[in-house]
């Protein structure tokens, strides 16, 4: 008998052994899984098998693959007697009294045919960024050993919080082959983050991890077990009236240690961003707080930074073979050139949006391993001119938000000063103002309020306001609360500020508890500086700033907290596999429309500091960074020309003269002077430069044979070496070589402060200032600056100077002079379609009108 056609083409069976664990919420079952398997699907197979009992209040807390890379599968019984082996209890038929991550270590050690140590359970591979990171930064160690074998690289990761930053460190550590490997931090509260992920995936299993806490010494543990050891430089910086290490850590520099990873970097090497945070509480609170931050320790260790041939050995004097510093924004680090392209991974908030939109588009229907990191949108406000008139301050009327909300007292008696104008600014902010709600009618739009639109409201429930001090936080308190707000007393006000609210993470507690689960719940935590960073509450998808920021380290430090990721894993209780993401996007609002968005190209510059033509950083950020901004009539999408455009515009005349007078545009680093000193020509030029003399002969070889000795006289203090006399002698060499650095540095600034003068020479935008002074105006030059173009030339070739600064501040001028002008209804340079900055030429590309 011949075969049907469909049994010669018979469907391939889709059959997929999986083994699942579920629990039953009751006395009974608390503590107990069900450990099971099947070919079908997970869900189906529980709810048939519970069907017949009429049991609902169940949750599959794991749906996992029973296969093994080589194509072997085990069974639910093979898991079951692995769990048995290590110790759990098989309390019934398939129940086992164990956690979901005990399952998960057996089921990792039956793919692997590994025994786990501990709750080693974790298998995820590095993402793709991740194992990039860990390739190029090996890479970089060994093209420095093949130099020179006992040479120390320095390697920076640039990477923004979510990276998986101590995961992929520790994965850079087992590809270097690491036994013993130093965690330095400027914030000791990432503890847990860097134990959890040792201890909890397969990779680090028999790794040891220790810490000031372990009762162990570290110094006994056999050299064949890899050892991560795990300090913050409060503890590890720590030195005697002699400036000695103090006894208890003096173990750390008889280790030969494999790497030494430094976490958070920019808050103990920029500490200034750290403190700005802290500016508007009570004394004694800002410096417990700042504490926090960083130590009077980093002080030298800070001046050791600042001069770029100075070493880490200096501060912390150990041996290594390698370091690897960690941070979200090195801006400053970056900014300096303290690494060069080829010792930097960047991995920035653009890079993680871009990756996150084509995982989208090319797994359509796949979970996004980035998908619950929601993308940014920035608000910016402009207020009536009755409000700013009350603060405005600077060249262009800038919303002073420090001086609107300034206000007076403690507690229940705190009151702000323009406490009527305070109560107008939250009619507008919920929609109720009355003069903009005739506004509204005759344009027939109502702009998006922050609290009186419906797109926006879902994502206030749970919102941040960054006040100025803590006086301004209980007078918003007090506001809030009294009768006539009615509005505002759905949600539960939170004072993070002063004493009584705790110091560090101790101001967590309140928060978490009016926030609760977070759904039916309506908050508004009020900071002037707690818990902007190191904190993690899911629920806020909203930050209001409502104080005046200087720098964008710090601002984007704090906007960075409500992007934290909000979402539900298993959301039904029969998928452990899903994931139900709450929070997609998250929103900056921001009342000083000008400030915010120089802090923004700030920020966008910042990230990309190679980048020649700032409109395409700036371009970059704003594809995965929404600006919209409120001119007082119409809410309108701002583009990079326009950011750019608006923030230079709105930068006094005075700022940008600063951008001249700034220290990053002049290096008086040991090797730059050393350059100086060798080569005949420079030391005669620099001492031509207005007012040189008066330093004094021979300064800058006094400054390199001081800083020399004071080297030596720090390596006899480490020893124990040094009499009283030298201890003194320490002080006052130290004190005198960085006050001549200091004097160096600032007669070159004054010199540089000289050249913007010849961009007024010439009015043709195309050419470069170098081409103006060397080809156009090189007498006028030499009048006005003492030196030739031939001695400035030089200069700039030793690196006296910093020419990627020069040419950031003359583009400032550039924007600045020409947006001033289309302000006033004048096109400048028409047709225009270059920028001549100090040595290099951009393109301009067509800018849309700010106020279209």
């Amino acid at each position: 008998m011949s075969r049907a056609i469909e049994d010669i083409l018979a469907p391939k069976p889709n059959a997929r052994p999986r083994i699942y664990a579920y629990s039953i919420d009751d006395e009974a079952h608390r503590g107990l899984l069900k450990v099971g398997q099947t070919t079908r699907d997970a869900k189906q197979r529980v709810a048939d098998q519970l069907k017949t009992a009429a049991i609902k209040n169940y949750r599959i807390e794991l749906d996992e693959s029973a296969a093994r890379d080589d194509g072997t599968v085990f069974t639910d019984h093979e898991v079951r007697a692995a769990l048995v082996r290590k110790g759990f209890e098989n309390v019934e038929l398939e129940w086992v009294r164990c956690s979901v991550a005990d399952v998960r270590t057996a089921l990792a050690e039956l793919r692997t045919g590994q025994q786990f140590a501990g709750t080693h359970h974790q298998t995820f591979a590095m993402r793709r960024e991740q194992a990039a990171a860990v390739e190029k930064t090996h890479a970089y160690f060994h093209s420095i050993w093949a130099e020179d074998m006992h040479a120390v690289p320095r390697f920076l990761w640039n990477a923004k919080m979510r990276f998986g930053k101590t995961f992929t460190a520790y994965q850079l550590a087992k590809k270097l082959g690491a036994r013993r490997v130093l965690v330095v931090t400027f914030k000791p509260a990432v503890e847990d983050a860097w134990q959890a992920d040792l201890e909890s995936h397969t990779d680090f299993d028999g790794w040891r991890y220790m810490s000031r806490h372990s009762d162990l010494d570290p110094s006994k543990i056999d050299r064949r077990t890899p050892l991560v050891y795990f300090g913050s430089f409060q503890d590890l910086l720590g030195r005697d009236e002699a400036g000695n290490i103090k006894p208890k850590n003096e173990w750390l520099h008889k280790v030969e240690w494999d790497l030494v990873v430094f976490d958070e970097y920019h808050f103990g090497a920029w500490r200034e961003t750290a403190k700005e945070l802290f500016e508007g509480e009570d004394d004694a609170v800002a410096k417990r707080e700042t504490k926090l931050e960083y130590t009077p320790s980093l002080e030298e260790m800070n001046e050791d930074l600042s001069v770029l041939s100075e070493k880490e050995t200096e501060f912390l004097p150990i041996t290594t073979k390698a370091y690897l510093y960690l941070s979200g924004t090195p801006f400053k680090a970056l900014a300096t050139g303290e690494f060069i392209e080829e010792q930097i991974f960047n991995w920035t908030y653009t890079d993680e949006q871009r990756v996150k939109e084509e995982f989208a588009s090319k797994h359509p229907g796949e979970l996004n391993p980035y998908g619950a990191l929601p993308q940014m949108r920035l608000l910016t406000y402009q207020m009536p001119d009755e409000l700013l008139a009350i603060a405005s301050a600077g060249e262009f009327d800038e919303f002073d938000l420090n001086a609107f909300f300034a206000a007076t007292g403690v507690g229940r008696d705190a009151r702000f000063e323009h406490k009527s104008d305070v109560q107008k600014w939250l009619d507008i902010i919920r929609g109720s103002y009355a003069p903009q709600i005739v506004d509204a009618l005759k344009t027939a739009s109502r702009p998006p309020w922050p609290y009186s639109d419906v797109r926006l409201l879902p994502y206030l429930q749970h919102s941040f306001w960054f006040m100025p001090n803590v006086a301004a936080c209980h007078a918003m308190a007090n506001l809030l609360a009294e009768k006539h707000n009615t509005f505002w007393h759905d949600y539960k006000v939170v004072v993070s500020a002063g004493a009584s609210a705790g110091i560090g993470l101790d101001a967590l507690p309140p928060v978490r508890s009016a926030i609760g689960g977070g759904f039916d719940t309506k908050t508004i935590t009020l900071s002037c500086g707690k818990l902007t960073t190191g904190v993690t509450v899911p629920q806020w998808s909203s930050i209001l700033m409502l104080r005046n920021l200087t720098s964008p380290e710090t601002y984007f430090q704090a906007a960075f907290r409500v992007q934290s990721p909000w979402s539900i894993k298993n959301p039904n209780g029969d998928d452990p596999n899903e994931e139900e993401i709450l929070k997609p996007i998250c929103f900056v609002f921001d009342f000083a429309p000008t400030r915010a968005l120089r802090q923004l190209s700030e920020y966008g510059l910042g990230l990309s500091p190679s980048e020649t033509n700032p409109e395409n950083a700036v371009k970059d950020l704003v594809s995965f960074l929404p600006v919209l901004a409120y001119d007082g009539a119409n809410m309108v999408p701002i583009d990079a020309g326009s950011i750019l455009d608006i923030a230079m515009a709105g930068t006094s005349g005075t700022l940008l003269a600063r951008k001249w007078e700034s220290a990053l545009l002049v290096n008086v680093d040991n090797d730059t002077l050393r350059r100086i000193l060798d080569n005949p020509e420079a030391m005669a030029a620099v001492e031509r430069i207005e007012g040189w003399r008066a330093l004094g002969d021979n300064i800058i070889e006094t400054i390199i044979n001081k800083s020399d000795k004071v080297k030596d006289l720090k390596g006899k203090a480490k020893d124990g070496k040094l009499t009283a006399k030298q201890k003194r002698e320490l002080t006052a060499e130290e004190k005198e070589y960085k006050s001549k650095r200091k004097l160096v540095q600032e007669k070159l600034i004054k010199f540089a402060t000289r050249i913007p003068a010849f961009m007024y020479l010439t009015d043709f935008r195309e050419n470069t200032l170098q081409d103006v002074i060397t080809k156009l105006e090189p007498d006028l030059f030499l009048a006005v600056t003492g030196l030739t173009v031939k001695d400035f030339h030089l200069l700039v070739r030793l690196k006296v100077f910093n020419t990627e600064r020069m040419n950031q501040a003359v583009f400032a001028f550039r924007r600045y002079e020409d947006a001033s002008l289309r302000y006033a209804g004048i096109d400048s340079h028409p047709g225009l379609t270059h920028y001549g900055l100090y040595d290099t030429v951009v393109a301009r590309e067509e800018a849309t009108d700010a106020y279209q």
